[in-house]
């Protein structure tokens, strides 16, 4: 295959919108972590501490057994994130 970089490099002529909504996109513990610069036993710690502001997830199936599955919705997660970002911004300042 001859690709030249002109061809790699060409922008699309219009805007390639967001495949996804944020308000109603699920993500699963790995992206949490990878988002919030955390591990998985801070996250569940954060979540048990209702002042931290943590979202909590949402349950994926009927099951009540522990390890059921979950995740949590990527604005709130995004949101919360960005609460920590202002609220060292407001420190600092």
């Amino acid at each position: 295959m001859n690709t030249n970089v002109t061809e790699l490099s060409r922008k699309p002529a219009t805007p390639i919108p967001s495949l996804f909504d944020a308000a109603s996109t699920l993500i699963r513990m790995r992206e949490v972590e990878g988002i919030v610069g955390m591990k998985r036993s801070t996250i569940y710690k954060l979540m048990q501490r209702p002042e931290c502001g943590f979202p909590q997830p949402v349950k994926l199936s009927t099951s009540t057994a522990r390890g059921a599955p979950v995740a949590w919705v990527l604005s709130e997660v995004q949101a919360w994130a960005r609460g920590r970002i202002e609220a060292r911004d407001r420190v600092a300042a």
